[in-house]
């Protein structure tokens, strides 16, 4: 049976975990009362080891699942901690409203989205999701329920967003929502066959769209290599929409036991989806849905992994010399024969987030996911490490399994002015591993 208290990446294996679940705001427990180190989990979507507590006890927080308002007029939600985004959605769409930054899943929870401070396919225009908050009430474990915001206690609202569930239980919080003309993505996608013709199709599209993304082939080498598919879109306005044929969500129930995601599959997968498209570009109008959340069409999609799971290797590096670096990391990956079917590329914009702690910053980013192979994978990424430390990048705590204690404090200096808004109750597997 798959533990619902593990990660999404299933690595690495969290045990002893106590299980605390919450269910009202009302009757919330004593938080000084718990003898061992306490943490917040959603719904375990975090690929690393952040949402884990292993030999401590983790707040279930899954059924403080209700809204506590809707200002239609302008756009601001308030809602309990565990409400998802996909909750989110049904609630706004219908009246001409989307989430103003949203990640590559809408499963995953208001807290989850605040503490690991989501990015997605505008960044570059409308920076992460803690961007979009306005405030939320904070419950720490001397009992006390402090309400953040920019305004009042900042400097705890700045900690909290990004801050990964250390400073405290979010109980509910406020944020902005955006309006749109429709439900629909007028959408491009574009076929281009090297790195340097993706930074062109790139420079052209953060200009003139909203919402960016690209798909690469880490299969390619040589002349090909960083070739892929660019999609980019904006919302489509009612005159432009057609008929749109929905497709009922598919399922992997169960885990391999050998990886079904391995250099053979990936080699085959990675040539068909890139020679799937026919034209160089096609232009469609397609659902949030598809254009957002593809993966979540897939339940369980990361049991294909096998079972010892898989990583996700997240970065960004800054446009200095952006090109060289991006060639060196991928040229390793390619060279080391490390099977990915899902490698997605894109540019993070100048929007600042608040948060201390926050991952993304002015750059290129690349999210790619390995399956847990053992020593050699992990050999490889301390390779691509040094790279994106030489030139002053950082890796993504929010999806990071293995980053060493000694990178962590090199990639976040803040981490000791964070430290000091951490509750002393609260602890998680991945701060214990980066602060040794």
């Amino acid at each position: 049976m798959i533990s619902p208290y593990q990660s999404f990446g299933r690595y690495p294996f969290a045990h002893n975990q106590e299980i605390e679940k919450l269910f009202w705001l009302s009757e919330l427990p004593d938080l000084s009362s718990f003898e061992k180190k306490i943490l917040p989990f959603g719904l375990g979507k975090s690929y690393g080891d952040s949402c884990l507590n292993e030999n401590g006890v983790l707040l279930d927080t899954a059924n403080l699942n209700r809204f506590i308002s809707f200002d239609k007029e302008n756009g601001i939600v308030r809602a309990e901690c565990g409400v998802t985004l996909s909750q989110v959605l049904d609630l706004i769409t219908p009246h001409g409203f989307f989430l103003a930054a949203t990640p590559g899943t809408k499963n995953i929870t208001i807290g989850g989205a605040i503490g690991n401070d989501v990015h997605g396919k505008n960044h570059h225009k409308g920076g992460t999701f803690g961007c979009h908050v306005t405030k939320f009430e904070l419950l720490r474990s001397d009992g006390n329920r402090i309400v953040c915001s920019p305004e009042e206690n900042a400097e705890l609202f700045s900690a909290t967003i990004g801050g990964l569930g250390l400073t405290g239980l979010i109980t509910w919080a406020e944020f902005k929502v955006q309006r749109v003309s429709s439900e629909f993505i007028k959408m491009e996608s574009i076929k281009f066959y090297s790195l340097e013709e993706f930074f062109e199709i790139n420079e052209y599209s953060n200009r003139h769209f909203d919402y960016t993304v690209s798909w690469i082939d880490t299969t390619a080498s040589g002349s090909n290599l960083g070739r892929g598919l660019f999609s980019r879109g904006n919302f489509a306005n009612a005159s432009e929409i057609t008929q749109i044929e929905q497709k009922k969500n598919g399922a992997i129930p169960f885990i391999f036991d050998y990886p079904f995601i391995n250099p053979i599959s990936v080699q085959a997968f990675n040539a068909l989806y890139f020679n799937k498209q026919n034209n160089v570009k096609e232009e469609m109008i397609v659902h949030y849905n598809p254009f957002f959340y593809p993966l979540d069409a897939v339940n369980n999609w990361q049991l294909a992994y096998g079972k010892s799971g898989f990583l996700q290797y997240q970065f960004v590096i800054p446009f200095q010399n952006v090109y060289n670096n991006l060639k060196n990391i991928l040229e390793i990956l390619v060279n080391s024969g490390l099977s990915s079917f899902l490698t997605v590329l894109k540019q993070f914009g100048e929007v600042k987030s608040p948060g201390i702690m926050s991952f993304p910053r002015p750059g290129i980013t690349l999210a790619i996911d390995f399956a847990m192979n053992g020593r050699g994978v992990l050999d490889v990424l301390e390779l691509t490490d040094a790279i994106v430390r030489n030139a002053g990048g950082v890796i993504y705590p929010g999806k990071d399994a293995r980053m060493s204690a000694e990178n962590f404090k090199i990639f976040y200096p803040q981490f000791k002015e964070f430290s000091e808004f951490i509750d002393p109750k609260f602890s998680s597997s991945f701060w214990r591993r980066v602060t040794v």
